[in-house]
Parts: structure tokens; C-alpha cells; sequence
């Protein structure tokens, strides 16, 4: 088979450097968009092409596409608390219509869009799937309004015969989360033994190179107009602080809160965080209002259509754990 050329928004993020690293070992030249001055560590040593644009910018999209054979949009802000909701929008779901129109021009063969899980609805009586009901009134906080309205815009470019399969990756865990992602931050609180306690409730916990294997999997075997759930494990947060403990030997946390005193906390630290730090706080309102339900999803489509077979979550867990403490941001093991 002819090398083929692709680019890949957000190539230089979490699961973005795991799908250019995907497509490198296939053989495939890659073109990673990223902004100026982007951070370039997680795809250190890889053999791909640097595009610099950004996706508010449509001419810059159109030449980082121009020549490509398939399109992987990975690019998301992806932040749970933010003081303006306005940079986000824009980026995730105007920057979703700009990848659109780049590569309808471009010519491009197939186009995978990441979507997330966040963006589907979750029945009473079991896990999510693809089909589940929901609507944007649904979605909890500017992160997961703004990815539905994006997957929306990406149903609507298929419909219109542009070839564009969705994935929604649950919650991956592994190697290259430099920011890090929410997921990633809980990971470190924990190995720095500043997780005393644990809510109760649940995630789809996957490797993120299983994420990144779904990708290319949807790109070959994605019928256009789907949906995909790459997803993994469904685990409550208590039996994952419990794997990590085992993983990492530390203790995992046995106080559980409750959802009124975790509600009240998040908002002395939001208002804390708006008027003294400006920065992130330790928990926000969104991360406690999605934990009320616990986020399980069903992956069988993907199983079934492409072939998609996560691996157990303990490797990616333990990857993680090394990763975060050989570059520091976790203390070392005792």
C-alpha cells in the first residue's frame, strides 16, 4: 500500500501525539498541526511535519491540509474550569466547522473527528452507547456543550457527503500527559497524597494507545455518519484508587464525601480561585456536578465494526504512574 499523507490537529496533546506516533509506525507521513510556540515534548524523536496554524485561523487549515489523504481531529481545549467560556467555543466548535471546510477542500478521503464521551447520554438502567438520547440541555458545563454542538457540526458535514466518522473516547489514561488532562491531574494528586477522600462515582477508564488504535481503525473501517465509543474498563472511583494503590504502593483513600459537602467545597474554591489565584481550582463545579452520574459506556460497536479491542487498564495505569513520576510531577517511590 502507497504511504499516505495525513494531518493531525492537536498532534502535540495528550492523545493526539499517541495517534501521530500510530501513524508513523503504520508508515503514513504525518502532518501535525499546532499553534506557534507550541510545546513539541510529547512528540519528541518522531518522525512527523510540523504545520504551524491554529484552528480559528481557516487559511492556515487549508494549506496544513492541502496534500493530505486523511484528517484526524484530535484538537480540543479540553479544560473543566475556565473564567471566559468565549476562547472555548471558538475553538471547539467554530475551529470544528474550519477543520471541516479545510479538508472538504483538500479533497481528503476520510476525516476522523474525536468527539468524547461527555457529548452522549447515559440511560438510567445501564451504559451509555452511541445511540443513547440526550440533548445539549443535558450537557454539564461549556467543555461538553461545546463538543456536542462540534459533533453535531460533524454529523452534519457527513450528511451532507462529507466523509467524516465520529469517535468517542471514554477517559484515557497513560504515558505524554504533560498538562495534565483532569484524569491525569487525579492520577497525581494521588501519588503526591493529596487525595484523602474519593466521591462515589465511576468512569470508563481506557488506555490511551488503545484510543489512538481506534482512530486509524475508524479511518479504515468507520462507516461515514457513525459513531464510535473507544472506551475500556467501566470501574467506580473507588476500585480505581484501589488499582492504584496496588499499582503504585500507596494507600488509596477511605473516606467517601458526600455529593452536598463536595458541591460546597467546589464552590469555595471557585470563588476562591475567581477573585484570589486566578488559576485552576482544586476541584470545580462541573467535575462535581458529572460525578453524580457515573460515567459507563458500552464500546460493543466498535468491538463489533472495527475491530477494536482494548487491553486491561492496569498497563496504562502503571505507564501513567512512571511517566508522572520520572518527569517529576509525582513524587518518586518510596
Amino acid at each position: 500500500m502507497a504511504s499516505r499523507t495525513a494531518l493531525v490537529t492537536g498532534g502535540n496533546g495528550f492523545v493526539g501525539c499517541h495517534v501521530v506516533r500510530a501513524l508513523v509506525a503504520r508508515g503514513d507521513r504525518v502532518r501535525v498541526l499546532v499553534r506557534e510556540r507550541a510545546d513539541m515534548a510529547a512528540l519528541e524523536g518522531v518522525d512527523c511535519e510540523p504545520a504551524r496554524g491554529d484552528l480559528r485561523d481557516l487559511e492556515s487549515l487549508r494549506r496544513a491540509a492541502r496534500g493530505c489523504d486523511q484528517v484526524y481531529h484530535v484538537a480540543a481545549d479540553y479544560r473543566l474550569w475556565l473564567r471566559d467560556e468565549a476562547p472555548m467555543y471558538a475553538t471547539n466548535v467554530e475551529g470544528t466547522k474550519n477543520v471541516l471546510a479545510a479538508a472538504r477542500e483538500a479533497g481528503v478521503s476520510r476525516i476522523v473527528h474525536t468527539s468524547t464521551v461527555g457529548a452522549l447520554g447515559i440511560p438510567a438502567d445501564g451504559p451509555g452507547r452511541e445511540d443513547t438520547p440526550v440533548t445539549l440541555d443535558e450537557m454539564i458545563g461549556p467543555y461538553k456543550r461545546s463538543k456536542f454542538l462540534a459533533e453535531m457540526e460533524a454529523l452534519s458535514a457527513a450528511r451532507s457527503g462529507l466523509p467524516v466518522v465520529i469517535v468517542n473516547p471514554s477517559t484515557p489514561i497513560g504515558a505524554y500527559d504533560l498538562k495534565p488532562t483532569p484524569t491525569g491531574r487525579i492520577i497525581v494528586d494521588f501519588l503526591n497524597r493529596r487525595m484523602p477522600a474519593y466521591m462515589d462515582t465511576g468512569l470508563n477508564l481506557v488506555d490511551v494507545e488503545d484510543v489512538a488504535r481506534g482512530h486509524l481503525l475508524a479511518a479504515e473501517r468507520g462507516r461515514v455518519g457513525e459513531k464510535y465509543i473507544l472506551g475500556g474498563e467501566n470501574l467506580t472511583l473507588e476500585e480505581f484508587f484501589r488499582r492504584l494503590a496496588n499499582l503504585s504502593g500507596l494507600g488509596a483513600p477511605r473516606i467517601r464525601i458526600p455529593y452536598a459537602v463536595a458541591y460546597g467545597f467546589a464552590l469555595g474554591a471557585e470563588a476562591f480561585s475567581r477573585a484570589v489565584t486566578r488559576k485552576p481550582p482544586r476541584a470545580s463545579l462541573t467535575e462535581v456536578r458529572m460525578a453524580r452520574k457515573k460515567m459507563f459506556f458500552d464500546s460493543s460497536k466498535a468491538r463489533r465494526e472495527l475491530g477494536y479491542s482494548p487491553a486491561p487498564i492496569d498497563n496504562a495505569i502503571r505507564r501513567a504512574i512512571e511517566f508522572f513520576r520520572a518527569t517529576g510531577a509525582a513524587r518518586a517511590a518510596a
